[in-house]
């Protein structure tokens, strides 16, 4: 118990393995990352955090019900420590050497991406790249995740954005395609942006529909908005709307040009482009 295995050593620190999250120590504080064969939910990650190392790779576990293990990755995000856990498939449980050799990513966090990891990397070329990279320290307000999805030939634009409230005064050309609920607290920002099209999250709906009740309080000023499933699409990620979300509720106007509940976010986003 509590063995480390140096795999690299450099002028910013080490490489280390181990078998447990539980044998990460003060030694590798600010400079060493840590591959530890443990699960990424939030217990382990809490002794992760306490030692402040560079960087952390674990294992996915499968990942579970409430995405239970590897919930610690956004703990960690939290602390701007970079994190990621590797495919249980590729891997053998509780052996931090076999992590390194022989794993593949399967979910980062933004530290972690920041760093240059992505999915589908080694394990050992993320360590790599958290080692060698340096996490950016930005405000929430930052953190937008703003990427261009699609593009007409009049140059309007579908954008996917985590939040209504990230869009910005060009989007009234553009469809925005965000990740908070559709609410009444919603309205405000649609109405600020005031885009040529919307899709948000139905939050789950709530008790009298309340979720997409802005659907239609926008809809009288000629805004044209549909809903995902929020039980389908990851709220607070706009990506996972446009890439997962399927159509839970639509406005008259978001009928108008053929979107209809059941459709993907992606069709539905393309419909809303072509929208006079």
């Amino acid at each position: 118990m509590g063995a480390q295995t140096e795999l690299f050593m450099g002028p910013r620190g080490g490489i280390m393995a181990m078998d447990s999250a539980y044998d990460v120590c003060n030694d590798n504080r600010d400079h060493d990352v840590v591959i530890n064969a443990s699960y990424c939910g939030v217990l382990p990650a809490r002794f992760i955090a306490a030692q402040r190392p560079r960087g952390a790779i674990g294992v996915d576990c499968a990942v579970g019900p409430a995405g239970a293990s590897v919930a610690g990755l956004w703990y960690l995000e939290a602390l701007n420590i970079p994190a990621a856990a590797a495919d249980v498939s590729t891997v053998r449980l509780g052996d931090g050497v076999d992590l390194y050799a022989q794993g593949k990513i399967s979910f980062a966090n933004r530290p972690a991406m920041d760093c240059g990891v992505v999915p589908g990397m080694r394990v050992q070329d993320a360590a790599r790249a958290m080692l060698d990279g340096t996490p950016r320290s930005p405000l929430a307000s930052d953190v937008t995740n703003r990427t261009v999805m699609q593009t007409h030939a009049d140059g309007r634009q579908v954008i996917c954005t985590d939040s209504i409230a990230f869009g910005l005064p060009e989007d009234v050309r553009n469809v925005l395609v965000t990740a908070g609920h559709t609410g009444r607290s919603a309205v405000p920002y649609l109405l600020r942006v005031r885009p040529h099209g919307f899709i948000c999250s139905d939050g789950g709906k709530g008790r009298e529909d309340a979720g997409v009740a802005g659907l239609f309080m926008v809809e009288r000023e000629g805004l044209a908005g549909a809903t995902v499933d929020a039980r389908i699409a990851r709220m607070g990620d706009g990506l996972s709307s446009y890439n997962d979300g399927i159509i839970s509720a639509a406005n008259a106007l978001a009928k108008a040009v053929g979107i209809e509940v059941g459709m993907t976010a992606a069709e539905a986003a393309a419909r809303l482009l072509q929208r006079l």
